[in-house]
Order: C-alpha cells, then sequence, then structure tokens
C-alpha cells in the first residue's frame, strides 16, 4: 500500500486539551482527554469518548516530549467510531507556527535514529 501523505506520522505519547472555535466567539471545553495515536507535521490522529463534529475548529494545546506546549488550530476532517474506545479523528492543522512545526520535524529526526 502506498503512502499517501506528505509526512510522516508519528507515534508518541502526548497530552492534548481542546478549545472549541465557534463562529460567535470561542466556546470552551474543559479539558478532553484524548490519546494521540499519531502526528505529523500536517496534522494529528487521536482517540476521545466526546464525540466531535467534522468540519469543526479546535485550538490545541499539545504537550510534547520534552513537555514544551505546542499551540496549534485544528479542524476535524475525518471520525470513526470505534465501540471500545470511543471515536478515532483525524485532523489537520491549519495554525501553527514554524517554530512549533520544526519541533515535530526534529522528533521525527530522532525518532528515525
Amino acid at each position: 500500500m502506498e503512502e499517501k501523505r506528505k509526512h510522516k506520522r508519528l507515534d508518541l505519547d502526548v497530552k492534548v486539551q481542546l478549545e472549541r472555535l465557534d463562529e460567535e466567539g470561542v466556546t470552551t471545553l474543559k479539558y478532553v482527554h484524548v490519546d494521540v495515536t499519531d502526528i505529523s507535521r500536517s496534522g494529528i490522529g487521536f482517540t476521545c469518548q466526546k464525540q466531535l463534529e467534522i468540519g469543526t475548529y479546535y485550538d490545541t494545546k499539545i504537550q510534547i516530549w520534552t513537555k514544551e506546549v505546542v499551540d496549534a488550530v485544528i479542524e476535524i476532517v475525518r471520525r470513526e467510531d470505534d465501540s471500545a474506545k470511543g471515536y478515532h479523528y483525524g485532523a489537520i492543522f491549519i495554525g501553527m507556527t514554524d517554530t512549533d512545526a520544526l519541533k515535530i520535524d526534529i522528533y521525527q529526526i530522532f525518532n528515525d535514529l
């Protein structure tokens, strides 16, 4: 099977905090526990018990392996129901600083060694 992604997925132990962005302003989703399944420079995959809508945007704070926090805006683009684990989501990064994207790139380099 050919890999269609531009950026390699990484498996890592990270914590994510989601805050929903609505047209009317910001509605806070208090800390939503998600289990990150993979992350790349272009997006993130995770599972959680809460149902999130496709096409919605979230301001995220992702605590990475170095304990630094990466701020990014994500868009939910895919949802699969998994009765055992809740829901599995695919999201793309809409807004992320070059510095934060570089942190993911650096981790990937070390992960490949």
